[in-house]
């Protein structure tokens, strides 16, 4: 099956938007294939600012209304105590506040953009979307996050090579709570090696102090910057360090 012959046969569906490759791609297939869809983003302490402002460009570069869905996830003890499944109770908590959306809207079938390398075993909140049957096309079409890459450039999307992004709450150590000011401090660094020139790297909050994971290939540009680094980290943590096991870029 392609995603054409998918949406001829689900022709009005809503996406849950994330401004990520994956939800892109998808957004544009709709928007291409289907007679009518909509996008959803859901605005919560856990997204910075830029994954907004990333989905509001997509979304006009594509004429697809965007509308945005407040939720207050921290809101949540299930959530906010930050237990071993927070991925499924948040998840859960945004689909359903998305479906309920797009249901004012006249829309009764919801997308993500799970691809077909995404382990269904493994990915946080796959029990989500099951509970809430929400549907996958890249998945059921047997696309890959390879696929959806290459296919998002020839489509001159933007985001064909934006790195992957896991919610701000995964710099907080699991069973430690989390709160409003951690994910303020967390988008405050990583907005500031962002705007140093590094990409694909994680600033993480255990015990309180920031700890900067990054791929090998940046190291020498942390020393290059590391005066920067420090003047900068300084005013948001009580001590600063550097995980010298180099990332991968497949983690969280």
């Amino acid at each position: 099956m392609t995603l054409q012959q998918f949406f001829q046969a689900q022709p009005e569906a809503a996406l849950a938007f994330s401004g990520g490759a994956d939800s892109a791609y998808m957004l544009y297939a709709a928007a291409r294939y289907a007679r009518r869809v909509g996008a959803y983003c859901v605005r919560s302490p856990f997204q910075p600012r830029f994954e907004w402002e990333d989905a509001r460009r997509l979304a006009g570069d594509l004429g697809v209304e965007l509308r945005a869905v407040e939720v207050d996830v921290l809101a949540l003890p299930q959530v906010a105590a930050n237990p071993p499944d927070r991925c499924y109770h948040c998840k859960r908590a945004i689909l359903f506040a998305i479906a309920r959306a797009a249901a004012e809207d006249g829309f009764s079938l919801l997308l993500d953009g799970t691809n077909a390398s995404d382990d269904a075993g493994d990915r946080p909140g796959m029990r989500a979307l099951r509970e809430l049957s929400v549907r996958s096309p890249l998945r059921e079409c047997g696309l890959t996050k390879g696929d959806v890459r290459r296919l998002s450039k020839e489509a001159g999307l933007f985001t064909w090579n934006k790195p992957a992004y896991a919610c701000l709450a995964t710099r907080v150590p699991a069973g430690e709570a989390i709160t409003r000011e951690k994910l303020q401090t967390t988008e405050a660094a990583e907005a500031l090696l962002s705007s140093l020139g590094f990409s694909g790297f994680r600033v993480r909050m255990p015990g309180g102090r920031a700890l900067i994971q990054l791929p090998e290939d940046q190291l020498p540009l942390l020393l290059e910057k590391r005066a920067q680094v420090l003047a900068g980290l300084k005013p948001l943590y009580p001590g600063a360090a550097l995980d010298l096991e180099p990332r991968s870029g497949l983690e969280l």
